[in-house]
């Protein structure tokens, strides 16, 4: 029988923080035309694709168990979409960002039906297989100018002022799908069901959890909030070619990110995102040997941390900034007497 002192509960004194603090910063960025510089909200621009691409990455491999190292289809599909809609749709391109996700979903739910029978790292080789198949199809496509790329020219309509307003509230609504759904998501019992998957797909599939429907649908939500950050990308870039769309190194950061940062916690991708952000603009200048020191910080917490700079935190100081499990806890002895 449990004690009557017994409190079960979620948030604690540093999660409610923490929320707090991020949801005053997400509602922060549609000011910042008002009083921030252009280059500054050009990096929030960049900074908000990066946690978002992450932490959809983060869902793939941290709860669906599926490491991809393809995940650039989805960017560039994302991306491509927007330039597609509005330029030969002519819709409005601030509007057409949400249907450029429609795209990634369509490509996402054959391709997991392909790559469904592979594991391990024969899955990974096959989602690059297909990033590339994408890249070099939309390389020939002349409705899409084939390697030539398209610019976004329905973004001239609009003055400099308009369009940062635009973007600045494209991320904030990027941030609160991608890190506040998964948040939300993960607290249900469609996350309950992802997190028992994730710790023994075995013992999940024996309690009644349709693995491979969960897996699908992971694959597939991934690539549409991959697919999203990708069109929001590429509209403060005004322009998207398949060399840059198709890129393999956005699967190199999303691994960087998540490994370093913490895979399988929502907090891992955007401590992951801050680091490689500053890293990028401090160090950014010394080219391949930078890149040299990125690679062996992944390799060194990939071996003596598994769970990353999160995991490290965590151990000294039991601070969740995000929890989705229960805590156990006790009432203070005032509320026992009330």
């Amino acid at each position: 029988m449990t004690s009557p002192n017994i409190l079960v509960h979620r948030h604690t004194r540093s999660s409610r923080i923490a929320i707090a603090v991020a949801l005053l910063l997400v509602f922060a960025i549609p000011t910042m035309p008002f009083w921030a510089s252009s280059g500054h909200i050009r990096l929030i621009v960049e900074l908000s694709c990066l946690i978002a691409i992450a932490q959809m990455w983060n869902l793939l491999a941290g709860y669906g168990g599926m490491v991809s190292v393809g995940q650039q289809a989805f960017i560039g599909a994302g991306g491509y979409s927007l330039f597609v809609l509005s330029t030969y749709g002519g819709l409005n391109p601030f509007l057409a960002v949400p249907l450029a996700m429609i795209l990634p979903a369509l490509l996402a739910a054959p391709s997991y039906l392909l790559l469904r029978k592979l594991d391990g790292p024969y899955f990974a080789i096959g989602t690059w297989v297909l990033a590339e198949v994408f890249r070099l199809v939309t390389g020939n496509l002349s409705v899409v100018n084939a390697g030539s790329g398209m610019t976004l020219r329905a973004m001239g309509q609009f003055t400099a002022h308009q369009r940062e307003i635009g973007l600045t509230i494209l991320c904030a609504l990027l941030l609160l799908v991608t890190v506040g759904g998964t948040f939300l998501m993960l607290r249900s019992r469609l996350g309950l069901a992802m997190t028992a998957m994730r710790d023994d797909p075995v013992s999940a599939a024996s309690q009644g959890v349709n693995v491979g429907r969960m897996c699908f649908g992971i694959f597939v939500v991934a690539a549409m909030g991959t697919g999203l950050a990708g069109a929001i990308y590429y509209m403060a870039q005004l322009r998207i070619s398949p060399s840059s769309g198709f890129d393999p190194y956005w699967s190199s950061i999303c691994i960087f990110i998540v490994m370093v940062g913490g895979i399988g916690r929502l907090e891992g991708p955007i401590i992951g995102a801050l680091l490689y952000f500053f890293a990028t603009r401090l160090f950014g200048h010394y080219g391949a040997s930078y890149m040299i020191v990125l690679g062996v910080l992944t390799l060194i917490i990939a071996l003596f941390s598994p769970a990353g700079l999160w995991g490290l935190f965590s151990r000294v100081r039991d601070w969740p900034w995000f929890p989705v499990g229960h805590k156990l806890g006790y009432l203070a002895s005032r509320e026992l007497r009330s």
